[in-house]
Formats: C-alpha cells, sequence, structure tokens
C-alpha cells in the first residue's frame, strides 16, 4: 500500500515535522502505522483537512495539550496531531524522554534534526535521557525506560540507569492508568522477561508489584528446583513458549490455541497477554501461605484461593477493569486443578465434567497455565511427571474446545422437568438440572425420556 506520510505530507504545511517513537521505529525499519507529528499553530485546520483528504475522521484528544487525532476510514493508519512544546521545534525535542524520541524529520523534506545525538544512540542500539531532569518531570519515564529496553532489545547508558534507579520512587505519584499501560506492555513484549529483570535491577518492581518481589526466596518442596520467584519468571517463560510454538507440548490443538490466545479480552490485552499476568499472579499468595509440615514437607494449602484475591486486588490496584481482573483470578484460582487429576488417570467423563464446569469461564486458558507450570517445574521425578500431565492436558482441551463450540445442556427443559417433578423454579430444580447435564455429558442418557427417568428415580416420583 502507499505509504500513508506521502499522503500525510501533501496535507500539512511545511511546518510540521514526524516525531517521536514513529520516527524512530520508521529509522529502525520497524513497521508502524501509528504516527505523532509536530507542527506550529493549532492542530485543528490541519487535522480536519487531513481527514478530509483520507477519507477518515477527526477528534480532539486532549483540551489541555491541544492534541488531535486522525484515524482512517478504514483503521489503516493513524495520525495524532501535536502542537510544538515551547517555542520552537528544539524546545519540544529537549522536553521528550529519550535521544532516540527526540528526532524530527520534515514533511515537506529535508534534514532529520538532532540535537541531543538520537541517531548515533540508535545506531548503537542505546537509551539515552535526554535532560537530567526527565525523570524528575514524569517518573512513568523510569517505567518507560524498562518497557523500551525490552521492546527495542536496546542497552542502557550507565547514568541513565542511574538516573532512573534514583528518581523510581516518583512513581508512586503516577496514576495507576499510566502505570499499568507501560507495565502491559512490558509483560506482552516479546523479551518480557528482560524487560521484568529490568525493572528490578531499577527498583521499580518493589514500587510497582511488590507482591512479586516478595516471591524472592520462598523455597518450595523436592518437585521444584527453583524458589517461587525463579519459578514465577520460568512459568512466564514457558507460557511465551506455549504461544510461539505450541505444537511441541500441544500437539492437535496447537492451532485452535493460537486462534484461542489471540483473540482481544481486555484492556487491550488479548488471551494470550491476560495468561501471561496469570502465569505471573498464580503462585503470589505462597509467601503467606507456606508452612512446614511436621515430617519436613513444605506445603503451600490454599494458595490457589487466596492467590485469587490477591491477584484481583492487585490488579484492581492497578486499575484494570473488572473482566480482567475477574479473568486473571480465576486463572489463579484453578491452576491446579488439572495437576491434581493427573493422579487419577484415566479420568472418566464425570471427572472431565467436573474440571470443566469449575473452570467454565477460563477452562482453555487454565489448562494452558498448568501446562506451563508443570513444564518450568523440574525437581524429583519431572520427566515422567510432565509426559502425563501433557497427555492428560491435550485430553482434557479437546473436551474444553468441543464444550466451548457447543456447551453441554439437559436434554430437556426446566418448566418441562419442573412439571414432571412437581417442582417450583428455584435451586433444587438448577441442582437437578445440572446432574442431568452432567449426565448427558457423560453418555448416561441421550434423550428427553431418559432425562424423566433418571431425574424420577434420583429425585423424586412426581
Amino acid at each position: 500500500m502507499p505509504d500513508p506520510l506521502d499522503a500525510i505530507a501533501t496535507v500539512l504545511d511545511a511546518d510540521a515535522w514526524l516525531v517521536g517513537g514513529a520516527l524512530r521505529d520508521r529509522l529502525l525499519g520497524r513497521p508502524t502505522s501509528d504516527y505523532d507529528v509536530a507542527l506550529r499553530g493549532d492542530p485543528e485546520p490541519a487535522a480536519r483537512a487531513l481527514a478530509r483528504a483520507g477519507n477518515g475522521h477527526a477528534f480532539a484528544l486532549s483540551e489541555a495539550f491541544g492534541a488531535w487525532r486522525v484515524v482512517a476510514r478504514e483503521g489503516s493508519w493513524q495520525v495524532d496531531l501535536l502542537p510544538l512544546g515551547g517555542d520552537s521545534l528544539e524546545d519540544d525535542l529537549a522536553a521528550r524522554d529519550f535521544t532516540v524520541n527526540a528526532l524530527a524529520e520534515p514533511l515537506g523534506g529535508g534534514d532529520l534534526v538532532d540535537p541531543f545525538g538520537g541517531f548515533a544512540d540508535l545506531e548503537a542500539r542505546r537509551l539515552r535521557v535526554v535532560s537530567a531532569r526527565a525523570f524528575e518531570l514524569d517518573p512513568l519515564r523510569t517505567l518507560r525506560l524498562a518497557r523500551l529496553a525490552c521492546e527495542l532489545g536496546f542497552s542502557v547508558e550507565p547514568e541513565t540507569a542511574t538516573a532512573a534507579s534514583r528518581h523510581a520512587s516518583g512513581l508512586e505519584h503516577v496514576a495507576a492508568e499510566r502505570v499499568f499501560s507501560e507495565l502491559k506492555r512490558i509483560v506482552t513484549a516479546e523479551r518480557a522477561l528482560d524487560g521484568l529483570e529490568r525493572m528490578d535491577a531499577l527498583g521499580i518492581t518493589d514500587l510497582v508489584l511488590p507482591e512479586l518481589s516478595a516471591l524472592r526466596g520462598i523455597e518450595q518442596s523436592a518437585f521444584h528446583h527453583l524458589d517461587v520467584h525463579a519459578h514465577t519468571r520460568a512459568v512466564l517463560a514457558e507460557t511465551i513458549a506455549l504461544e510461539s510454538d505450541p505444537f511441541s507440548a500441544l500437539g492437535p490443538h496447537a492451532e485452535s490455541v493460537s486462534r484461542l490466545l489471540s483473540e482481544p479480552l481486555a484492556d487491550d490485552l488479548t488471551r494470550g497477554g491476560a495468561l501471561r499476568f496469570g502465569a505471573l499472579f498464580h503462585d503470589i499468595a505462597k509467601p503467606q501461605t507456606r508452612a512446614v509440615a511436621p515430617e519436613g514437607r513444605v506445603t503451600f494449602i490454599g494458595h490457589d484461593a487466596a492467590g485469587a484475591g490477591l491477584a484481583y486486588d492487585v490488579l484492581g490496584r492497578l486499575r484494570a477493569s473488572e473482566r480482567l481482573r475477574e479473568h486473571v483470578a480465576a486463572l489463579t484460582r484453578n491452576h491446579l486443578r488439572l495437576g491434581f487429576l493427573v493422579h487419577q488417570m484415566p479420568i472418566s467423563r464425570h471427572t472431565i465434567y467436573a474440571y470443566l464446569r469449575a473452570s467454565d469461564s477460563v477452562q482453555i486458558d487454565v489448562t494452558l497455565l498448568s501446562v506451563a507450570d508443570r513444564l518450568a517445574t523440574r525437581g524429583s521425578g519431572s520427566d515422567v511427571a510432565i509426559a502425563k500431565h501433557l497427555a492428560l492436558a491435550q485430553q482434557v482441551l479437546g473436551e474444553a474446545f468441543a464444550w466451548r463450540a457447543n456447551p453441554p445442556r439437559p436434554p430437556l427443559r426446566g418448566d418441562e422437568l419442573a412439571q414432571a417433578l412437581g417442582l417450583t423454579p428455584g435451586p433444587e430444580l438448577g441442582r437437578i438440572l445440572q446432574a442431568l447435564e452432567e449426565a448427558s455429558f457423560a453418555g448416561e442418557i441421550t434423550s428427553r425420556e431418559e432425562a424423566l427417568t433418571l431425574a424420577r428415580e434420583k429425585f423424586g416420583s412426581g
């Protein structure tokens, strides 16, 4: 397709520059369809003209800063138009965070504007702060430093890292929504583990996610080879591996899993992104629940239920949506279920039903989390345990995808059952209907008549 910047340049006047991450990514050869343009004067007339020329629509982004956004009709590109900050382009660039973002390219043609050596830093793949006061002016930039380093695979200049560490405490005063926006991009990045390590090194994790820092040094049983903190990172690594290569562990369900993980869920996250948060939080309550049995065995009884509540609260603190909070809490609450069933193999249809019903909202997601958890647990007897777990996971995934496509139902309606048994609508009727649904799932009944017979035998003569 034609370069949208060519169309943009024909509409905007000479006093307009491509700036920020869009220019950085173009210079790096990274694809982008999201552009930032700085211009002199009021952006509104330019935004409306660009919208007309691009067959799109324009709207104000911020009354306080005067920014406008233009979105192409087909959503193939968008442009944010911002008035210059300060009296000149150089003043605008001086107020930016890192030198690689403090570049400008005239839309009408001309030399790159690079007052702070950002192009040399791009070539060196290095992040360097523009101003000594950059982190003081906006402490969120300390977290953005970790995000950009992992997204771009860049190193961090030592003096910049030192300055970021010195001002990280200012994150306590940054709006949680802004913090979560950066954190999501770290957790969902290809190099997410590098981003989390950078957060640790800068002292950010202790401020943003102290619950993760608390996992350090929490030793586990002989079935684990890592403490809880390192195990959590290993589970995240296995989760990322399942996203990139589901075939090796999930066999015939790999393509279905890939499609499911790419589905949008909430807060600009796919189900795959939400699963990564599940990996980070699944053992979050182990410090509070650790105990040692009389025979010396380490236990974490109840960490699944306690962890669900803690994950819900942590995401609430970050101003995540209710949808995401409930989803990650459900992953945490149910992440042990499949592992318990390994010891009952081969499992019955009734057992499969109970598993899928209990984890109804996250059946497939939590099965994947359990696989990542098992692959990251390589203590005593791990090879045999992993093989059994993967075999069961593949069996259950097939049932879960079938359930998702066609949820089980009892072979008759509630009003029919109520009339046959002489019941009124209420909890008891609901329990009987679910029992019939389970019997149908297990293949014990296949018709309305068989369902009525079973209901009369077990629940009344009606």
